[in-house]
C-alpha cells in the first residue's frame, strides 16, 4: 500500500551491528527496570512498618505504579511507534529514575524510626536504670506513652515516585520489542526475545538480594535489636538510590541509536512514509481491528487471570514466609531472590530454545503454554499442603494454658496472671518462654516482675503467666522476641521451596511463546499498538486490582495491631496463618461449563486458548490460596 518500500540484498551482518547494540541496551534496560521494581517488592513490608499503614493501603501504593503506566501507555504505544522509538525508551529510563530518588525522599524529610514498645525505665538512687515490666500501681497508663512518632502523610512521596516509576515504563516494552520484531530476523526474534526477558529476569534476583542486605540494616536508633521482630524497618531508602542510578546509566545508550534501521540480513533501511497526519484518524479503525481479533482477545484475558495470581503473590510472598514459617523479612526476601528467580530465568530460556529448536508454528506455541500451565497448576496444588500451625501466642493463638484457641479480640490477651499489672493491650513487644514454648504480647502481659541485662542479653524472671502454664516446674523467665517454630515446620519449609522453585520453573517455559503468539497473532501494522492496548488492559485489571484486594483480605486476618502515637492503628504484627482451609471449588465448576460452552464453533486454536484460560484460573485460586494459604476462613 505504498507504507513500505524495501530493496532486499543479503549482507553479512557485523558482529557489533547497530541491531545488536540496541538488543544489548534492551537487556540492560529490561534488568535495570527488573532490579528497580523488584526491589520495590521486597521493600513492601518495610515501607509499611516505617509510615504504619495497613497492607490494603501498602497494595494501593504498589499499585501505583500501574496507575502511572495507565496515563500514557495508549498514547505512546499508538503514536510512539511512529516517532523516534529508542529516544523514547531512553526518556522513559529517566523518568523511572526520577521515580526512584523520590521514592526515597522521605527518609530526608522524616524523623529516625522509633518503633513501639511497653517496657518502662525508671531511675534508681544509685543512678542506674532498672525495668519494672508490670507496674502494679498503675500509677502509668501505658497506653498513653508516647513511645513512637506519629506517622505522616509522606508515604504519598513513595506513591508519586512508584507513579513515576509506571509512567517511564510504558514505552520500553511495546515500543522496544515492536523494534526489534521489525528490524529482525523471524527465526531470531523469539531468541532475541528469551535473552531479553532471561536479563529481565536476572534484576529481580539482584533486586531481591539488595533488599534482603537493606532490610538487615536497621538504624541503631530505633532501639530494635532483632531482625526478626516484627516492628524492624531496614535502610529501604539505600536501594531506591542505587536502583534509581543504575536506571539512569541504562537509558543512555538508547540516545545514540537510530529512529530506523535495516532488516536483519539486508542492505537497505525500511522506508516508512509519513502518515504522522493520518494517526488520529486511523487510531479507532485500528482499535476496532484489534478487539476483532478473537485470539488477541482471549490471550488478554488469560494473561490477566495469570497476573492477578503472579502480582499478589510477589508482592505478599515475603510476608507470607515470615508469618507461615517463622523467617525474617532479609531471609525471605533472599531466598526467593536466589532460588525462585534463577528458576524462572532458565524457564524463559528453555522456552525460547524450544521455540527455535523445533519451529513450533501458532498452535504448536498454544499447546506448549497449556501444558506449562498443567504443570504449574500440580505444583501450586501441592504447596497448598505445605503448611505449619500458628506461632503460639498467649491470649492470641492459645489460651495462658496453652490450649489451641485462636482470638480477633484484644481482651483475651488479660488471664488472671497478668489483671494485677497495668498492661497496655494495643502494643506488640513479645517475649518468649523457653520452658513452655509460648510467646507473650509484651512482659508485662506476661507478669514479668523483673528484668537483668540490656539489649539482646535482657531476660525477664518472675512471670507469673508462665507458672500459669501446664508444665509445673516451668523456668518463670523470658527472653526477647517470638518463640521459634517447631522443627517439622522447618522440614516442611525445605519441600515448600523445592516445590515453589518447580512451581517458577514451568510458567517461565511459557513466557517466551506466549509473546510469539501475540505477536504472530496480529497484523504487522498492529504491533506497536497491540503490545500498548495488552500492557494497558493487563496494568488495569491485573496489575491494579491485586495487590489492594489481596491486602484488604489479610488486614482482615490480623490478630495483633500495632498502635500510632495518636492512637489510630497502625501496621498489623501478626497474622492468623491458619483460617484459611478450603478452595471454594464451585467457580472451577463455573469455568468448566463455560469452557463447554465456548468448545462450539471454535478453531482448534481458539480451543486451545479457552483450555489455556480455564487453567491459568485454575492456577489464580490456588495462587490465592498460597499468599495466605489457610488464612482467610475468619472472613467467611
Amino acid at each position: 500500500q505504498g507504507i513500505m518500500s524495501v530493496e532486499k540484498k543479503t549482507a553479512r551482518e557485523p558482529c557489533c551491528s547497530k541491531l545488536k547494540m540496541f538488543l544489548a541496551a534492551m537487556c540492560f534496560v529490561y534488568f535495570a527496570k527488573a532490579f528497580q521494581g523488584s526491589y520495590m517488592k521486597s521493600s513492601i513490608t518495610q515501607i509499611e512498618r516505617r509510615f504504619d499503614i495497613p497492607s490494603s493501603l501498602i497494595g494501593f501504593i504498589d499499585g501505583s505504579f500501574e496507575i502511572g503506566n495507565l496515563f500514557v501507555i495508549a498514547f505512546v504505544s499508538y503514536f510512539g511507534a511512529k516517532l523516534h522509538r529508542p529516544r523514547l525508551i531512553g526518556a522513559g529510563c529517566l523518568i523511572m529514575a526520577m521515580g526512584s530518588f523520590i521514592t526515597a525522599a522521605p527518609h530526608f524529610f522524616q524523623g529516625l524510626y522509633k518503633y513501639e514498645t511497653t517496657i518502662s525505665y525508671f531511675s534508681a538512687s544509685n543512678g542506674t536504670e532498672s525495668i519494672l515490666p508490670c507496674l502494679t500501681s498503675g500509677s502509668l497508663a501505658q497506653d498513653e506513652i508516647p513511645t513512637k512518632a506519629a506517622s505522616s502523610s509522606l508515604w504519598l512521596c513513595v506513591f508519586l515516585g512508584n507513579m513515576l516509576r509506571g509512567v517511564g515504563e510504558t514505552p520500553v516494552m511495546p515500543l522496544g520489542l515492536s523494534y526489534l520484531d521489525d528490524f529482525s530476523r523471524a527465526e531470531n526474534t523469539a531468541l532475541y526475545m528469551a535473552l531479553i526477558q532471561t536479563m529481565g529476569i536476572m534484576g529481580p534476583m539482584f533486586g531481591f538480594m539488595l533488599g534482603s542486605f537493606c532490610a538487615l540494616r536497621g538504624h541503631r536508633s530505633s532501639g530494635l535489636r532483632l531482625p526478626k521482630d516484627s516492628r524492624w524497618v531496614g535502610a529501604w531508602r539505600l536501594g531506591f538510590l542505587l536502583t534509581g542510578g543504575v536506571m539512569l546509566l541504562a537509558g543512555i545508550p538508547f540516545w545514540f541509536l537510530p529512529k530506523s534501521l535495516p532488516k536483519q540480513g539486508e542492505t537497505e533501511t525500511v522506508k516508512k512514509s509519513n502518515v504522522v497526519e493520518a494517526l488520529a484518524k486511523d487510531f479507532l479503525p485500528s482499535l476496532k481491528k484489534l478487539f476483532s481479533n478473537t485470539i488477541y482477545i482471549i490471550l488478554i484475558i488469560t494473561t490477566i487471570i495469570q497476573v492477578n495470581g503472579f502480582i499478589g503473590l510477589m508482592t505478599f510472598q515475603p510476608k507470607y514466609m515470615e508469618q507461615t514459617y517463622g523467617h525474617s523479612a532479609s531471609r525471605a526476601i533472599f531466598l526467593i531472590g536466589v532460588s525462585n528467580l534463577p528458576a524462572l530465568a532458565l524457564g524463559i530460556v528453555t522456552g525460547g530454545f524450544i521455540m527455535k529448536k523445533f519451529k513450533l508454528n501458532i498452535l504448536g506455541a498454544s499447546k506448549f503454554c497449556i501444558t506449562a500451565s498443567l504443570l504449574t497448576f500440580s505444583a501450586l496444588l501441592v504447596q497448598y499442603f505445605l503448611q505449619c500451625d500458628n506461632s503460639q501466642v498467649a491470649g492470641l493463638t492459645v489460651s495462658y494454658q496453652g490450649a489451641p484457641e485462636v482470638s480477633y479480640q484484644q481482651n483475651t490477651l488479660i488471664s488472671q496472671c497478668n489483671m494485677a499489672c497495668s498492661c497496655s493491650l494495643k502494643h506488640w513487644d513479645p517475649i518468649c518462654a523457653a520452658s513452655n514454648g509460648l510467646t507473650y504480647a509484651s512482659p508485662c502481659l506476661a507478669g514479668c516482675q523483673t528484668s537483668t541485662g540490656v539489649g539482646k542479653e535482657m531476660v525477664f524472671h518472675n512471670c507469673t503467666c508462665i507458672g500459669d502454664s501446664p508444665f509445673p516446674y516451668a523456668n518463670m523467665s523470658a527472653v526477647l522476641g517470638q518463640c521459634p517454630r517447631k522443627s517439622d515446620c522447618d522440614y516442611m519449609f525445605k519441600f515448600y521451596m523445592a516445590v515453589t522453585i518447580i512451581g517458577s520453573f514451568f510458567p517461565a517455559c511459557a513466557a517466551t511463546p506466549g509473546y510469539i503468539i501475540l505477536l504472530r497473532s496480529i497484523n504487522p501494522e498492529l504491533k506497536s499498538l497491540a503490545l500498548g492496548v495488552h500492557i494497558l488492559l493487563i496494568r488495569t485489571l491485573g496489575g491494579i486490582p491485586p495487590a489492594i484486594y489481596f491486602g484488604a483480605l489479610i488486614d482482615r486476618t490480623c490478630l495483633k495491631w500495632g498502635t500510632k502515637q495518636c492512637g489510630g492503628r497502625g501496621a498489623c504484627r501478626i497474622y492468623d496463618s491458619i483460617a484459611f482451609r478450603l478452595v471454594n471449588l464451585q467457580c472451577f465448576v463455573v469455568k468448566a461449563k463455560l469452557l463447554c460452552l465456548a468448545f462450539q464453533k471454535r478453531t482448534r486454536l481458539e480451543i486451545s486458548f479457552l483450555i489455556s484460560v480455564f487453567v491459568t484460573q485454575c492456577n489464580q485460586l490456588i495462587s490465592k490460596s498460597m499468599i495466605f494459604k489457610n488464612m482467610f476462613n475468619h472472613i467467611f
